[in-house]
């Protein structure tokens, strides 16, 4: 672990900034935290694998920090967080040991396809109906699923639970108020994973910069997806996801 007193401010005040916009997206929407900080790591030249391990690592804070901020605005549907909560767990721990002997970069550009499609569907449905609520009937996998991607380092979570599970018809507010606390559980299950293999080398100033700006915007966050209307709520998930899926797949094809 790196000597705190070493840091310059300087050269982490850029990661504070980017980590502080990453949470209130992330916190807001669901998704996005892993997808941005993973990119700004791996930008200034992080080995791919120690930024997956560092972005988990701080994620095991900000998605604590989350969860209590969803909890406390009561953003959470606890039956549904259960639901994908468990799977994630398992699938995060399959995929932390099961990934090394797959190669995941075969099959990451058709699940980024996928997502895009998705996000333009939730777009669509957003601009021409009015959300309205029901209760989401494929759960359990949509969480094994996430949590299995999630492992492989290149974010999958929040995007693949809480756009699948808005597809279905779930309140945009709870969802991603259970997804966000879900996410806690399955985040220090893949952390502690990498942590056994790669111990704290992974953990540099730039991921101290994530951890400290990601931290101060969590409350944020469970704030903005209380008070903003499901429909415009629904919008913005369809952006961002869009928007992240098709980087992600052009760095994919381009890599």
């Amino acid at each position: 672990m790196p000597d705190l007193a070493s840091f310059d401010v300087s050269q982490i005040l850029p990661f504070i900034l980017i980590g502080f916009a990453a949470q209130v997206v992330d916190g807001a929407l669901g998704m996005a935290f892993g997808v941005i900080s993973n990119t700004a790591l791996l930008w200034i030249g992080v080995p791919p694998a120690a930024a997956s391990a560092g972005v988990h690592t701080v994620e095991a804070f900000t998605t604590a920090v989350s969860g209590v901020s969803h909890v406390a605005h009561r953003n959470v549907n606890w039956r549904l967080f259960l639901r994908i909560m468990i799977p994630g767990v398992i699938g995060g721990v399959l995929g932390a040991y099961v990934l090394s002997n797959i190669d995941a970069a075969i099959a990451k550009p058709f699940i980024l396809a996928y997502l895009t499609g998705i996000g333009l569907y939730l777009l669509w449905r957003s601009l021409h109906y009015p959300p309205v609520a029901r209760e989401p009937k494929i759960v359990e996998p949509l969480g094994l699923a996430g949590g299995f991607l999630d492992a492989a380092g290149g974010g999958g979570w929040g995007p693949v639970v809480t756009s699948n599970l808005l597809v279905q018809g779930a309140s945009p507010r709870t969802t991603i108020g259970s997804v966000n606390t879900a996410e806690f559980f399955v985040t220090v299950t893949i952390s502690a994973t990498f942590l056994s293999q790669l111990g704290w080398a992974a953990f540099t100033t730039a991921t101290a910069g994530l951890l400290i700006g990601g931290v101060l915007a969590a409350p944020f966050g469970a704030m903005l997806a209380k008070r903003v209307p499901a429909r415009r709520l629904m919008l913005m998930v369809g952006i961002v996801l869009i928007v992240t899926s098709l980087f992600g797949l052009w760095r994919a094809l381009h890599g």
